[in-house]
């Protein structure tokens, strides 16, 4: 067999668990060599789970880094040190995959990017999965989460940057991938509620009161001659049921059923553009245009107004004070 890529990856959380089986049983070319995780229930957890492998645990990201014989980094920790952690890894002249965002602060975005530009010998890539799902044309808009008293949702919106710059920033990447990635908005809008969770309001956020059931992604591409629907009517299979209720189809229940094959093609790419020294799928810069997005939509959700770009992506107005970074109590277990 040829040369495998010897990776690493951040984090033990539900999501960080999922890539660690991706890159271990459906990308031939990956040998995952180490994880990280802060937090000790996620460690005790991966002693079990990891003890017939190979893999190395560490009980922090710096020390992770410094495993011999390390290649690349898969980035899927906590939003808020995903800048830090790309910075570290490139220091280290590792490749890397950041999942979305690259930064809950655009300031600090910018410069991960001129960072990694820097280094052309590097390969750093910008993690949006719904790229590689088999559906060319995905989703309109991120499910939200179901109502519960745990206090997850909110936790975890403390963390991440909101509804636009971490859950509909897909959306935000899908449409440059379709309208093209060189065009620039001339102005975003966004509006919404707080209906379950008032503790969003400290967060500068809104849950707009969905519920939805299962993994519930649609897209439709509206044409002067035409139209095309994806996912319109979801379901996990071709089942078909019927009772005095009516008649249906069971959905996927999370992301993870949706997006497997997504999230497979989306690591063999990564990994492929390394050893085979092919141009990254998808550059930071990307993902850079779509958090700038998505902080005016969420700046418009806030202000009530219209967030205005010239045709090269300037601002015509001034941003509301605050805006464009992320401030976040320490909630939940580290990463």
């Amino acid at each position: 067999m040829g040369k495998k890529l010897n990776i690493a990856v951040a984090g033990l959380g539900r999501m960080r668990k999922r890539h660690v089986l991706t890159l271990s049983t459906r990308v031939a070319r990956a040998n995952v060599v180490a994880v990280c995780s802060t937090w000790e229930p996620e460690l005790e957890w991966a002693r079990d789970a990891y003890k017939d492998t190979n893999i190395t645990l560490y009980d922090s990201y710096d020390a992770m880094v410094e495993h011999p014989g390390l290649e690349a980094v898969w980035i899927s920790s906590r939003a808020n040190v995903h800048a830090q952690q790309t910075l570290k890894a490139i220091q280290k002249r590792l490749h890397v995959l950041c999942e979305k965002p690259l930064s809950t602060d655009i300031e600090e975005a910018e410069h991960v990017v001129s960072v990694a530009e820097a280094r052309p010998d590097l390969k750093v890539m910008a993690g949006y999965s719904r790229r590689f799902d088999a559906s060319p044309f995905m989703v309109r808009s991120t499910t939200c989460d179901l109502i519960d008293n745990t206090g997850f949702f909110v936790k975890y919106a403390a963390l991440n940057g909101g509804m636009f710059v971490d859950a509909a920033i897909h959306d935000i990447d899908l449409s440059l991938y379709f309208m093209g990635e060189d065009l620039v908005p001339k102005s975003c809008f966004a509006i919404g509620t707080i209906a379950h969770h008032p503790e969003l309001r400290d967060l500068q956020d809104v849950d707009n009161g969905v519920g939805a059931h299962g993994h519930d992604v649609a897209t439709e591409i509206v044409g002067t001659e035409g139209k095309m629907s994806i996912n319109l009517v979801p379901a996990v299979d071709k089942v078909v049921y019927a009772n005095k209720s009516g008649w249906g189809h069971k959905v996927e229940p999370e992301y993870w059923e949706r997006f497997t094959d997504a999230f497979a093609l989306e690591a063999n790419e990564f990994v492929d553009c390394i050893l085979d020294e092919k141009p990254t799928p998808v550059g930071l810069d990307i993902g850079l245009k779509g958090l700038k997005i998505g902080w005016a939509l969420q700046e418009s959700l806030l202000t009530g107004t219209v967030v205005k770009f010239d045709e090269k992506f300037n601002r015509i107005c001034q941003a509301a004070e605050g805006m464009g970074k992320f401030k976040t109590p320490l909630v939940g277990p580290k990463q």
